[in-house]
């Protein structure tokens, strides 16, 4: 244990410097750089980093996606091409006890794979619709969860932004995990589905009927309403997949026909002027900016924990713990799990999967080896990871939502109504685990 001290010491300030309220990216570094000298690491050591953070980092052609999906998410939530759909779906379920609820579920799952932008799907998600589930008495928790789960389902259906990073961090085929992915997502949505049916079946007064005033005026046919407003996303969506999935674009290349078709979509339906355009690009210029920069921190923070052997560490503990290859996994699972108590999907995916993952690519799981074992544990990562947006005290989804919600709401209500939608994420997990097809089948035919 005393040849560990140091990489427990650097985990030790990392978690302090976290609850410091000090910017991530420069807990992460600054870290790397003090450990460096109290370690006695020749300085010569962090000219190899900073040549890493460049090459593998600042000049990596697939990380250009990222500021493209980002792009792509925020114009198609200017163009309130959601807010039009959400109301096609609730007209369908008129008059039917949790209606409003499935919708926002609903049109969570489709807005996921075309946005990927959590944050955004749930501040749009709840201006349009918490309002009126208050207004017609739903259960404050119902509602809470209903929004923050179909909200973080963008974190996990393709084109997830989260998967794009997690492709690179692993060196795994972006496209193989964005199909492997399609299932686990689709499942999640249709668990949140029968769990709504389920409570409004048994307890109905908890999600009553949307009041008919409440229900904009519409015109023409039902359907005629809901494929008008699908269609534009739905084309937008198989363009982008599609064109990865077939091998015809590079993750990159998709991105930028997203990012265009984003533009042109707003464009012909008189939803793009220059201040919205200027407010997307703002707003991507700033994701981007932390992404990377939180990026540059872990690569800085992994390459000292690693040169002060934390990586032994990590796997003679996981070893000495866990006997079995899936009791390693579970073990591994439980840690991603509980660090999302604490820590955001990206400074999980930076600093802990490089750390893992040599470990469960060392483990026979009685898969082939080419990649399929890492393209598994890549999507039960991505699945676990997005209960760390609904898990206190720092699920930044409860935040987005509590920052929206009418002061009558507060955070009890909130925190209560996820604890369902958490439960489901991690039967999800198990069923993953478990039935490693559900997430293997879909990569396989390619």
């Amino acid at each position: 244990m005393v040849e560990f001290l140091l990489p427990l010491a650097m985990i030790g300030a990392l978690m302090a410097g976290i609850f410091s309220g000090y910017p991530v990216m420069l807990v992460l570094a600054g870290i790397g750089v003090i450990f460096t000298f109290i370690g006695g690491v020749p300085l010569v050591f962090l000219n190899t980093v900073s040549a890493r953070i460049f090459t593998g980092t600042l000049t990596n052609w697939l990380m250009l996606a990222v500021p493209l999906f980002v792009f792509m998410g925020l114009m198609l939530e200017k163009s309130e091409i959601a807010r039009n759909l959400l109301l096609s779906i609730e007209r369908m379920f008129a008059g039917r006890s949790g209606g409003l609820a499935l919708a926002v579920t609903l049109v969570g799952t489709i807005m996921a794979a075309a946005t990927g932008i959590v944050g955004a799907s749930i501040v749009m998600l709840g201006v349009m619709a918490l309002p009126v589930m208050l207004r017609n008495n739903y259960s404050m928790s119902l509602a809470a969860g209903t929004i923050c789960s179909s909200g973080t389902l963008g974190i996990l259906i393709p084109p997830s932004i989260m998967l794009v990073l997690v492709g690179d961090i692993l060196s795994i085929s972006v496209g193989d995990l964005f199909m492997a992915a399609v299932f686990p997502g689709l499942l999640l949505a249709g668990f949140y589905v029968a769990y709504i049916l389920s409570v409004t079946a048994i307890w109905p007064e908890s999600a009553p009927p949307v009041c008919p005033e409440d229900r904009p005026p519409h015109d023409g046919p039902l359907w005629v309403e809901i494929a008008r407003n699908l269609l534009a996303p739905l084309f937008l969506i198989i363009c982008v997949l599609g064109s990865i999935i077939a091998g015809i674009a590079t993750p990159t290349e998709a991105a930028a026909i997203g990012a265009l078709g984003a533009t042109l979509l707003a464009l012909i339906i008189g939803k793009l002027t220059i201040a919205t355009f200027i407010q997307c690009l703002r707003e991507t210029t700033l994701t981007t900016a932390m992404i990377l920069g939180v990026a540059v921190g872990a690569t800085v923070f992994s390459a000292v924990f690693k040169r002060l052997e934390g990586d032994t560490m990590i796997a003679e503990a996981v070893f000495s713990v866990a006997s079995g290859p899936y009791e390693t996994l579970f073990l591994i699972m439980a840690l991603i799990f509980v660090l999302g108590f604490f820590l955001e999907w990206i400074e999980i995916s930076f600093v802990v999967l490089p750390l893992f993952a040599p470990i469960i690519a060392a483990t026979d799981y009685g898969f082939d080896q080419s990649g399929t074992a890492l393209v598994w544990f890549a999507v039960l990562v991505a699945v676990n990871l997005q209960t760390s947006f609904l898990t206190p005290p720092f699920g930044y989804a409860l935040f987005y939502l509590r920052g929206i919600a009418p002061p009558e709401m507060g955070i009890g209500p909130i925190y209560r109504g996820i604890i369902p939608f958490v439960l489901i994420q991690l039967v999800g997990l198990l069923l993953c685990i478990f039935f490693p097809q559900i997430v293997l089948w879909l990569p396989g035919l390619g």
